[in-house]
């Protein structure tokens, strides 16, 4: 870890600084909202409409990028989202901050595209799968970082847009001047749905669910916490754990994913976070709890997303790995844009806590349909699955593709016989 950290430590801080900027204008927004008096339906628009952007991103710029180079893309994207940023406390309109969040989820899509092509091709065959760890490590503390940088101004005003434009700006500074000279991009080919679903039905309907999971999350905390009354650092205290929770969970899980049948932790995964969920919504905890709370459903959703995909390329030949990944994000990208509107509907109908029924409702049907799969297929001996790889929710094709060829080289150890 220490030899990536040496060699790729300048792209790594560039990387941790536009989730510094991510975080804070996802947040913030949420917070905003209340404040500009937009309603909680047309919030949960606004919040959606980063994923679409995003979803939209990750299938075009790669063609931007073959058609124009990384540096004209990265510059040219990484512009409009300072821009972006600046122009919410400008335009605060639900109307006009749905726009610009389809424009920012599809400029940060594509400026992770192009940084992780850079990543990819500065690491060796030995040391990607550390690099992509590291890739995902700072990307959490960035995003926790922002809800730090939430507590230093006033909602209301301008300067709390300001910064995650500055910071996003400097971003680019050593990710443009450390980077080496442009990789090739190559066509990333792509799985059939049918045939997707032929090789893990399970694995299709648990990334889809995922993806409606992680956007409410992402999207509608912020949203929660301002109509339950709670304080600036408060919400951002709730945002920070959920975000903890997932990196401090990633690795137990993954070490219990290489070990055991991946349906009974998916099971059981989903079973704990629509409890956690049910518990939360029907008794109002305590702040306390509610952190505690938020680290538990975090650190089951961010896990979740990659034992789902590591479950589904059990199924598959190394060779259509990535083509199966390039269309799982696309069904968890469907899923996303979905979740902040379901979510919001919901927050109006039976009030500020059907955000965490929304989420007890789609862990439910996870681990009802986890349990039904495990009727219909027999389990695969642990040694013929392949090893976990650490993935964010948030991670582009590109960076999925790089992990699965890193864990293709890792061999889980064996596990003795079960009675």
């Amino acid at each position: 870890m220490l030899s990536v950290l040496r060699s790729s430590w300048a792209l790594l801080l560039g990387i941790m600084l536009l989730m510094v900027g991510n975080g804070m204008q996802g947040t913030l927004l949420g917070i905003r909202g209340e404040i500009e008096a937009i309603g909680t339906f047309e919030m949960s628009v606004v919040m959606s409409a980063y994923f679409a952007g995003f979803l939209l991103g990750s299938r075009t710029v790669p063609d931007l990028i073959r058609n124009v180079g990384h540096v004209r893309v990265f510059a040219a994207l990484g512009s409009l989202i300072s821009a972006v940023l600046i122009l919410y406390a400008a335009a605060p309109n639900w109307i006009a901050w749905t726009l610009m969040r389809v424009l920012i989820g599809f400029s940060f899509s594509g400026v992770y595209i192009t940084a992780e092509s850079w990543l990819n091709a500065a690491s060796t065959n030995e040391n990607r799968g550390q690099a992509l760890s590291a890739y995902m490590i700072v990307q959490m503390i960035g995003i926790i970082a922002a809800q730090i940088l939430l507590n230093t101004a006033d909602p209301a005003g301008f300067l709390l847009f300001v910064i995650p434009s500055v910071l996003v700006s400097i971003a680019f500074t050593p990710i443009l001047l450390s980077a080496a000279p442009a990789p090739a991009f190559a066509t990333l080919q792509r799985m059939s749905f049918a045939r997707l679903w032929v090789a893990s039905p399970l694995g299709c309907v648990g990334i889809f669910l995922l993806g409606g999971i992680f956007s409410a999350l992402f999207g509608m905390a912020a949203v929660w916490g301002t109509q339950a009354g709670l304080t600036v650092p408060q919400i951002s205290a709730f945002v920070a754990a959920i975000y903890v929770g997932g990196l401090l969970f990633q690795y137990p899980i993954g070490w219990a994913s290489d070990r055991m049948d991946r349906r009974k932790l998916i099971l059981g995964l989903a079973v704990a976070g629509a409890l956690a969920m049910a518990a939360t919504y029907l008794a109002n905890p305590p702040f306390v709890v509610l952190l505690v709370m938020a680290a538990l459903i975090g650190g089951i959703a961010n896990p979740l997303y990659a034992l789902l995909l590591a479950y589904t390329n059990d199924f598959l030949d190394n060779a259509d790995m990535a083509a199966a990944s390039a269309g799982l994000l696309f069904i968890n990208g469907v899923g996303a844009i979905g979740g902040p509107i379901v979510t919001g509907w919901l927050m109006a109908t039976v009030g500020t806590n059907g955000f965490f029924l929304y989420l007890a409702l789609l862990n439910a049907v996870l681990a009802v349909y986890a349990g039904w799969r495990m009727t219909r297929r027999p389990a695969l001996p642990t040694e013929e699955t392949g090893a976990f790889a650490v993935i964010s929710p948030a991670a582009t094709p590109l960076a999925v593709e790089a992990a699965l060829e890193a864990a293709q080289d890792i061999t889980p150890p064996e596990t003795p016989p079960q009675d």
